[in-house]
């Protein structure tokens, strides 16, 4: 799925990245707003691992969500 359409949808997509990153608050999700960047910067952050990595997580999530 593209991230115009996970950021369309964001409100339903939310709790599925909550499933993929518990870590992550429902403040987190609400400031990323559908937004790859910002939400692989919340996920680097709360997991302590590189922009690389967080990056590769949210693509990998982001195709999955079809």
């Amino acid at each position: 799925m593209n991230w115009d359409q996970i950021k369309g949808k964001w409100e339903q997509f939310k709790g599925k990245a909550k499933e993929q990153w518990g870590d992550l608050t429902d403040d987190d999700l609400d400031r990323a707003e559908g937004n790859r960047d910002q939400l692989a910067g919340r996920v680097q952050e709360r997991y302590g691992i590189a922009k690389e990595e967080a990056e590769h997580q949210v693509d990998e999530w982001s195709r999955s969500m079809r």
